[in-house]
């Protein structure tokens, strides 16, 4: 299928959702009012890295921090708060306790997840420890990575979370204001194609800033629940715990089949549909609108086998059946687009695979905001992709730091204020932290050596409160 013939039916699909479906599945907003409010960890700011980088929307291996208090100060005015938290560590949403996934085992180590927490609120507080607080929500223990809760804030104007243990690596923390019944929440359920493509890549804009910057008064509340090795049998046997960690929010945005068509098998698609059926069940039963992606395509030059076309009628079909909103079409973008797959010939190419996930999510729901007018967006366009792109940032200084590698050492010159150095392999795994300009050394330049990182390709990552640089080295 050719480029043009397929973005000319992908965008006929979403206009005719868009008359079809925009009533029925009409969204309220759930303004996010975390974004540039900064972190504190057991009464400080969190400033031995950017405190707004746990608030700003997105997921960076960069954004890392053990913690077992922490809190924001998000203001006085909302009733009510969906409270979000990403942290990082195998990478899967939940662990082998929870959900069997064939061929990889996920036994989250401790410290990976939030333990036996609770949130509280408080009027008062200075900085996320003193002053009066209040218990508005007490957890049991969790073996999810990514979850949703919703609080009463009324009157309040922090909350702050409290665990049992520390979780080792924290990325993002986000607060929505759902006190209009704010239902614009999604779980993104899939396989490894969503774990790494929607969670695990860091990429130029996600699908929530991406919705955002086409449709201002909406902000995506998003929670990341892609497992590797994941097929369609173990959802469907762990869908009391898929109710119980992601059952309070209103889209479930399914990716998922690959691992059921694994090397291109045809005989597990009755199965298949029964156990997509059950999900989509499970998500109707508690409220939850689904919405199934078409599979990726794989690219057979590498991989040695393409996805039946049998699976892809199968979903077409319960789609039909259930009269659901259709999801994006993964399977011929990916089919044009071969450059956009790893070199495994299955999962998305890193960043740029992950990229077009993103885009091609918020493509495919559009039609759900479709009553906001649109606002204009610059920025580049993703193949195939159309009208939501990532937004252009305006008063925004970026220095500009230079990095040099000469066999292991490395040195950092040019920046002009205290930055944190980030050394990251290519999985996004974090190998060597610094600093540069702290305020007892005071200079600008710094070298160091690196003798315990393995030889390979790495990405550095230089930021402070003015400066953000990405640079990939090599380390002989």
């Amino acid at each position: 299928m050719s480029l043009d013939k397929f973005t000319h039916m992908f965008l006929g699909a979403a206009l005719g959702c868009a008359v079809a479906c925009g009533s029925a599945f009409a969204i309220t907003a759930n303004p996010n009012v975390s974004i540039g409010k900064p972190l504190y960890v057991a009464g400080d700011v969190a400033n031995y890295l950017n405190p707004l980088a746990y608030t700003d929307g997105k997921l960076d291996s960069n954004q890392i921090t053990i913690v077992n208090d922490f809190a924001l100060n998000v203001g006085v005015g909302p009733k009510k708060l969906f409270v979000t938290w990403d942290t990082r560590g195998d990478e899967a949403w939940a662990s082998q306790d929870y959900v069997y996934a064939q061929g990889c085992l996920h036994n989250v180590s401790i410290g990976s997840t939030l333990q036996n927490f609770k949130i509280m609120t408080s009027a008062n507080s200075t900085n996320g420890v003193d002053g009066d607080w209040q218990i508005a929500a007490e957890i049991g223990e969790s073996g999810a990575a990514s979850r949703g809760i919703a609080i009463d804030f009324e009157g309040m104007s922090w909350f702050r979370i409290l665990a049992s243990t520390p979780a080792i690596y924290l990325e993002e923390v986000s607060a929505y204001d759902i006190s209009d019944g704010g239902d614009d929440t999604w779980f993104f359920m899939g396989t490894s194609i969503t774990q790494m493509g929607m969670k695990q890549f860091a990429v130029d804009s996600n699908f929530s800033q991406l919705i955002h910057a086409r449709y201002p008064d909406y902000y995506p509340a998003m929670i990341r629940g892609g497992i590797a090795c994941v097929a369609s049998q173990g959802v469907a046997d762990a869908l009391k715990y898929y109710a119980e960690y992601a059952g309070n929010v209103k889209y479930w945005a399914i990716e998922m089949g690959t691992n059921d068509a694994w090397v291109g098998n045809d005989y597990t698609v009755e199965q298949f549909t029964r156990n997509m059926q059950m999900i989509i069940d499970t998500a109707k039963a508690h409220g939850i609108t689904p919405i199934i992606a078409r599979m990726i395509a794989t690219n057979p030059a590498y991989s040695g086998w393409q996805v039946p076309q049998e699976f892809l009628d199968a979903i077409d079909k319960l789609v039909k059946d259930n009269n659901l909103m259709p999801g994006p079409d993964f399977y011929n973008f990916f089919l044009a687009h071969p450059e956009l797959i790893s070199e495994d010939g299955v999962h998305p190419a890193n960043p740029l695979g992950g990229q077009a996930m993103h885009r091609l999510w918020a493509e495919a729901v559009a039609p759900l905001y479709k009553n906001k007018k649109a606002e204009p967006v610059i920025g580049s366009k993703a193949p195939g992709t159309t009208a939501i792109t990532a937004p252009k940032m305006h008063k925004m200084h970026v220095a500009m730091p230079q990095v040099k590698v000469d066999g292991r050492s490395i040195s950092i010159a040019r920046v002009n204020e205290p930055v944190t150095v980030t050394i990251v392999d290519l999985t996004g795994h974090i190998v060597w932290n610094g600093r540069v300009g702290q305020s007892t050394e005071g200079s600008l330049e710094s070298s160091h050596l690196l003798s315990a990182i393995p030889a390979g390709n790495y990405i550095v990552k230089v930021r402070g409160a003015t400066t953000s640089y990405k640079v990939r080295i090599s380390i002989r």
